[in-house]
């Protein structure tokens, strides 16, 4: 096992323990954390960042080009399974920026909304192929994230209406927020229930530019 030192370069593959984690030792970027250990996720050089009481471990990719969540950032993804207890899904941007790569993230019932967190029902939050805005909590293994949605601002931005193709065929109509907790086919009309974000018009242009590279 390695221990971070700031005098050191110490040079990373994926999967190595670099330190063990704490209070004030951080996971950051290029990094996750398990079983008490700060492991790396990618291959590279290892770099510790102070920031007030925490020490933030980082791994830097050799080819510069790896891109992976830290904790805070928010994240776009795509709704794969739905499961009693949690969703699972695929990061395709962080920010404004793309993937090239898979990411994959996973929602939790308690982490869905920050209210009535035991009334929550999945089922009724999310559908496979919705697209979600969502807050990274912490790494849980290689290429595996926690997800929030609790925040207003968080949840499904766009939802396809199923009962349109009946109507228009293969091609699916986005569904319309009419409130918080329902969207509807501008269509057919139908209500489906979903955790709505509150999503304000310069996120959402922003949004319709990044979904339109998948």
């Amino acid at each position: 096992m390695s221990e971070v030192s700031s005098d050191q370069t110490l040079i990373c593959v994926p999967g190595q323990v670099l330190c063990a984690a704490s209070e004030f030792t951080v996971a950051g970027e290029g990094t996750y954390e398990k079983l008490g250990y700060i492991h790396a996720t990618l291959a590279g050089l290892v770099h510790m960042k102070k920031r007030e009481k925490n020490t933030f471990i980082s791994v830097l990719s050799f080819g510069g080009g790896a891109t992976v969540p830290i904790i805070g950032d928010i994240v776009t993804a795509r709704i794969t399974a739905v499961q009693h207890r949690m969703a699972k899904c695929r990061i395709l941007c962080i920010g404004k920026t793309a993937l090239n790569r898979t990411l994959r993230g996973i929602i939790r019932k308690e982490d869905v909304r920050a209210t009535e967190v035991d009334r929550v029902e999945l089922h009724k939050c999310f559908r496979p192929g919705d697209i979600v805005l969502a807050r990274v909590l912490h790494q849980i293994e290689l290429n595996v994230f926690h997800l929030s949605t609790a925040d207003n601002e968080l949840g499904v931005v766009v939802a396809l209406s199923p009962s349109s193709r009946a109507i228009w065929g293969a091609e699916s109509i986005p569904m319309v927020p009419i409130c918080w907790t329902e969207v509807q086919c501008p269509v057919t009309l139908v209500k489906e229930p979903r955790k709505v974000a509150k999503v304000v018009p310069e996120k959402g242009e922003s949004l319709k530019k990044n979904l339109a590279l998948f």
